[in-house]
């Protein structure tokens, strides 16, 4: 089945981060400006980075055309890579944020 093979997980693990934000850290992490810029400056150096690799016409990564979407935006990066990138820097920086918030309530008196 088309799409399956890295498709499916890539939307998966955004759909997984963002319910463990929504239901079980509740760090407020969606609504903080600083989350967003630092998303801007992590996609921005994704694309320069990934567009590089994943280039058609000479491409240092390749993916099985059979197991994406298909749809590559910019330089043939394919979409999924974008999803997995958000999910990945997401987690990293909830966790960061949940064991903040709990190293928080350890000190007060």
């Amino acid at each position: 089945m088309t799409g399956l093979g890295y498709t499916l997980p890539a939307v998966l693990s955004v759909v997984g981060v963002c319910a463990w934000e929504h239901w079980i850290l509740r760090t407020g992490l969606f609504r903080k400006p600083a989350y967003w810029i630092s998303m801007a400056i992590v996609v921005f150096f994704q694309i320069l980075v990934d567009g590089w690799l994943t280039k058609l016409s000479a491409p240092i990564v390749l993916y099985a055309d059979r197991h994406t979407t298909g749809i590559r935006f910019p330089w043939d990066i394919p979409i999924e890579d974008f999803l997995f990138g958000f999910a990945l820097v997401t987690a990293v920086l909830l966790r960061w944020e949940h064991r903040g918030a709990k190293d928080q309530e350890e000190r007060r008196p």
